[in-house]
Formats: C-alpha cells, structure tokens, sequence
C-alpha cells in the first residue's frame, strides 16, 4: 500500500477496466485498478463467461436428446443441476484468478475497494477492510459498469423473481418460467431454460423479439424459438407479478387483452443502468444522462483528466466494446499516433441462444431510412454442405452493401456457430472491404464460412448453390 500516486488510476475492474490497465502498463504507466468485488467484474464473473458455460451444457443436452438422427443411441438421459452450476462457476473462477494473474504480470497495483473522486487529482479509496486510503493520480479512468434495471412491481427479490444472477445459479431447475424482456440476456436464458426441459414463455413490450436485430434475423428466430415450444408474446406488458409460495401469476396485457401466466420463476431481463453512484461526479463537468456517463469520442468526460469507458459510459453495453474503449482511451492519453476514436458501426452483437445470432452495421431498414440505394444478398444454411453435415440446416446470412460504392453497410446471420463467423465481416469492415475484394477472397471448402461468401455473390447476383 506505500504507493499512492499513480500516473493512470482504473476505477472498476470488468473487461473494459483491466484491459485498459494492461494496455497503460504495457505504454509504461504507474498503473492501478481498484475493484470493489471481482477481476473480471460482472462479464467473466457473472456474465458472459458462465453464461457460455451454461449454453453449451444445454447445447450438448439438445444434442444428445436426438442423438438418433447422428446415427447414435443414447438411452436414459438426464442431468444433475448442481454439476451444471458448479461446472459454469468453476469456468468462471479460473478466469477470474487469470486476471488477476495479469495484474500482477503487468505490475499493476491493485486496490480491494470503492473508490470516488475527492478534488483534481485525487481518489478516496475505501478498501474492502474498512480503511481509507487516497491516490493521486494523472488521469482516471471510471469503468464502473453497470447493473440490472429494476422496474416498479417488477422487483427481483432472488427468490422467485429473479435477475440475470440468480438465473445462473439456480438451486433447482424451474419447471416453469417467464422471461420479461427478449434481448441478448433474456433471449440466452429463455434458449437455456427451454433446451433443458422447462415450459418458457417470453414477454417482450416491443412489437418483435431481439428488437436490435435485422427484421428478418427476428422473425426467423420467432419461429425457431416456437418450434422449440417455446411462448412467445410480443406488444406485451407485464402490469403485476402475484406471489405464492412457490410460484409467480403474472398479468399480461397483450393489445386489448389480459392474460394471467403461473410459473415456478420469473426471470427479469428489462436493460440496465449505469453504476454512476457514489463517484463524487457532484461539483464537477461529468454529466450524467440516463443514468450514464457522457464521453466524447475519445472517452472524455469534460472534467480535467477524467475519462469513462464501457457500460457505464453507454450502448453498445458489449464487453468486446468496453476492451476496444479501453484501449483506445488510454492510448490517447499516451499520445500514441494513429489512435482512431470508436466507430460504433463496427462493433459486432452476439447472442448465444439456438440458434445463434449474430449482427454487425446497419439493418436493411436502417439502411433505407437513411436513404441508402443498397444491394442485399441472403443465403440459407441449407444450401451449405457443412451445414447439411452437422445436422444444422436452419438460418441463414444476410448482407447490405452500397450500391454505388459496394461499401458493406451491414451483415445479419442467424444459424449455427454465426457467433464466431461474423467476425469475417468485422474485419472486411475495418479494412473498409468492398463487395468486388469479398466476391474475389477464397474462402475454405466444406466451411460454414462458405456462406458469407455466397451472401456476398447474392447481392449482386452471383449466387453459385441455390
């Protein structure tokens, strides 16, 4: 604890926050983090990470289950919801303690508290002891993430209304659940919930599910989801939640009907808010809109050497988002030359649900309606030889390119494994690829891969398997 003064300061310890404490480290700044509860904050701890451990057990349980059609039999199926748990913390653990093994491999001080803004250049520090101690610092950075958002009547209790946390750890598997929102994290549980065995409905206020996505990719995973018996209500309200002993009537108001839904467990996945309490930003030029930090394109928040960086300093609310801000943040400040601010449009969304879904850039009818002239190009899943082979015959890719500058506007996949192929367009959109450089790449045979190329062809009507 003798070092006090510091030339970077990270308040929050998430995926944005020791990414850019590395990156200071590496750049040779006398770097600290101070983290109230764990490295790796919500993402690795109770997020992201344990919830992808979750998703392949229920992926491998769906598989198993029609291991007939893979010319397999399997007999007696069953799982044990404790292992499953205990299986998604101990994934989590071991990269939690990761992380905490690269601070200490980057030299980076790490302090065991909350900490807020106490004068230019200062931080007080409450550790987790109960002591105070203050830092000096050059410049701070506030990673302090963001929680779940709470609506009135609607509380998780963490019994039977549950939020993302409780969901992850259950002590025994609900026989019956409402999922309240059907974005990324609503949608992933409502998909892991339903492949092991539970009766899932989805209540979503807007007029489709995933609402982010393409309109296509939505109503494609609509009917998935359906298939799998899955509820889906959209238009929905949820206007009371009636508690038993151990189970949950909710009111669903549906246009002009009214519906009462009993289960074992209500999930709420209504958004989030940012952790902008308690920072001491009073008295100083960090505005706060929306329960967010306001940042320019380089992270600055107005007031002298403070910056902000991922959830807490607004959407995309993406891990992959809050590393790339934390970078480019702190290579700003070191004045390392060609530092390019953010560009929104090429950050990629991933939702891990089955099928996957997977998007980046603009929509077809955002592109529209910024009066674009475009090119689109789609393709099926069943028109892939991989596709056909592993048995995952369902989604499909989706392309926009500009029709005068063959620039790639947007991509929209939804299928197997569309989660690790987007990455394919998030570096043709980078490098700022043009459909002719796309339509002349190789791409591997037999390849999920193969489709993104195919897509590309059918923008300009070039297709070669369908």
């Amino acid at each position: 604890m003798a070092e006090t003064s510091f030339d970077l300061i990270v308040v929050g310890g998430g995926p944005g926050g020791y990414v850019a404490a590395i990156r200071a480290a590496q750049l040779g700044m006398k770097t600290a983090v101070v983290e109230r509860e764990h490295m790796g904050g919500i993402c690795l701890n109770w997020g992201c990470i344990p919830t992808k451990a979750l998703l392949r057990t229920s992926e491998v349980y769906g598989l198993i289950k029609h291991a007939d059609a893979f010319g397999l039999s399997v007999k007696d199926v069953s799982f044990d919801a404790k292992k499953i748990v205990e299986r998604s913390r101990k994934v989590a653990k071991q990269l939690s303690g990761g992380v905490s093994g690269l601070m200490k491999k980057n030299k980076i001080a790490v302090f065991d508290g909350t900490a807020k803004l106490a004068g230019t250049g200062k931080l007080a520090v409450t550790l987790n002891d109960k002591s105070n101690v203050t830092l000096s610092y050059k410049n701070v950075i506030l990673a302090t993430g963001a929680r779940a958002r709470q609506l009135p009547g609607l509380e998780t209790d963490g019994k039977l209304v549950w939020s993302y946390k409780e969901a992850m750890v259950p002590p025994e598997f609900p026989k019956s659940l409402l999922v309240i929102g059907s974005g990324a994290i609503g949608i992933e549980f409502a998909s892991f919930y339903r492949t092991m065995g539970a009766e899932v409905t989805v209540c979503e206020v807007l007029p489709r599910i995933l609402p982010i996505e393409d309109e296509e990719v939505s109503a494609f995973a609509r009917k998935a989801f359906e298939k799998q018996g899955m509820k889906i209500l959209t238009g929905a309200t949820v206007s009371n939640l009636k508690k038993g002993s151990n189970n949950v009537t909710a009111t669903i108001k549906v246009g002009d009907k009214t519906e009462t839904v009993t289960v074992d467990r209500v999930i709420s996945a209504v958004g989030i808010v940012g952790n902008v309490e308690n920072l001491g930003l009073e008295g100083t030029k960090v505005k706060v809109e929306k329960t967010h930090i306001v940042i320019d394109q380089w992270g600055f928040t107005g007031e002298p050497n403070v910056y902000a960086i991922g959830d807490v300093a607004g959407p995309p609310w993406l891990a992959h988002k809050a590393m790339h801000e934390g970078v480019l943040v702190v290579e700003k400040i070191a004045g390392v030359k060609g530092v390019h601010p953010m560009k929104t449009e090429n950050i990629p969304g991933c939702t891990y649900c089955q099928p996957q879904v997977a998007s980046i850039g603009l929509t077809e009818a955002a592109a529209k309606a910024k009066g674009l002239n475009i090119k689109v190009g789609k393709f099926p899943f069943i028109g892939n030889g991989k596709a056909i082979a592993l048995g995952e015959p369902e989604g499909f890719i989706k392309t926009i390119f500009d029709a005068k500058t063959g620039e790639l506007l947007g991509a929209h996949m939804i299928g197997a494994e569309v989660t690790e192929l987007i990455q394919g367009y998030s570096v043709a959109k980078t490098l700022e690829t043009t459909e002719a450089e796309l339509m002349a790449t190789v791409f591997p045979h037999p390849t999920l891969s193969e489709m993104m190329h195919e897509s590309v062809l059918a923008a300009y009507g070039r297709t070669l398997h369908i």
